[in-house]
């Protein structure tokens, strides 16, 4: 298979990165049913780790604040690859009838299924020592998030919502970071829980556009067949309450007026999404989708700085 960058329309398989030119020959399908060639999938669910964990410690950031970051970031890693590859391992026949998804490494040839479990079960076994490291109600709550991980490839056969569910797995990581510095979870963790999945909803809509042809042929459902034409006022509608629900989570949690700073510039960066997005153009579709990276920058910054003391 020719080389693509991901933006043609053609794949959204990556090939010949620096990191994966590193790697032996026989382990680079492995590299790319983990999507460690895409990591913006990796930071979509690390996101609302980071914000979480930024919401619920005060003061500046210190040894155990970095600790934790490093964990999540290393669980984000560890746990998008094990969902991929059971989502890939679910979804296998399915992949082979869409033009971006047929050079997948299951699909094409590249890893067995036997081969692929193997890998899942050592992606398992990371994300559980990362896991282990954590306080209690985190550890909980990790564990609890492996009905999502498992069940989230099944909905797009049974729902116009599969975004939806993909939003419950992907901000679960609000909760775990309160919690692994609290050893608990309350109202903020909550609300920004529920405004990281309507982040998702919007997001995630974007990137269904770019299979809305393949997905009517083979009978696969999303919010963007659902909505068509009507996508962008029901995007609108999503990213307005995450911006509402991430602001009224900051005030909850009693963050200082420098948050708003932050959340000024999420909401122009998610502003700007909409307003150059053509829903019609899958290249388009994939370069929107990917600039949430620069929304997630944007909200840590101001979450860090809204818990900064302030003097005078």
């Amino acid at each position: 298979m020719g080389n693509f960058d991901g933006l043609g329309g053609h794949t959204d398989i990556c090939y010949g990165s620096w990191l994966e030119r590193c790697l032996p020959v026989p382990f680079r399908p492995y590299f790319r049913l983990a999507r460690l060639d895409r990591p913006i999938g990796t930071w979509l669910l690390l996101f609302p780790c980071w914000w979480s964990l930024a919401l619920a410690f005060p003061g500046w950031p210190d040894r155990r604040w970095l600790w934790l970051a490093l964990l999540f970031g290393v669980g984000a890693v560890v746990m998008r690859g094990a969902g991929c590859t059971v989502n890939d391992i679910l979804d296998r026949d399915l992949d082979a009838q869409v033009e971006r998804t047929r050079g997948r490494p299951i699909p094409s040839g590249q890893v067995t299924v036997r081969q692929a479990l193997f890998f899942m079960a050592l992606q398992m076994g990371l994300g559980l020592l990362v896991l282990l490291q954590l306080v209690p109600m985190a550890i909980g709550l990790g564990v609890a998030s492996l009905v999502l991980v498992f069940t989230y490839p099944l909905m797009k056969r049974i729902t116009w919502w599969p975004q939806a569910f993909l939003g419950l797995a992907f901000n679960w990581g609000a909760l775990m970071g309160w919690a692994a510095v609290r050893d608990g979870l309350a109202l903020p963790a909550l609300v920004l829980y529920g405004a990281g999945i309507a982040w998702t909803l919007g997001y995630d809509t974007i990137y269904a556009h770019q299979d809305k042809e393949d997905d009517a042929r083979i009978g696969v459902k999303s919010s963007a067949r659902r909505l068509g034409c009507q996508s962008r006022p029901w995007i609108a509608g999503f990213y307005a309450a995450t911006v509402v629900g991430i602001g009224m989570a900051g005030w909850l949690a009693g963050l200082n007026a420098l948050f708003l700073v932050g959340l000024g510039l999420g909401a122009g960066q998610l502003a700007w999404q909409l307003w150059s997005w053509d829903l019609d153009d899958p290249a388009d579709c994939l370069l929107r989708f990917k600039s949430n990276r620069w929304f997630g920058w944007f909200i840590l910054a101001g979450l860090v700085a809204g818990n900064l003391p302030l003097s005078g």
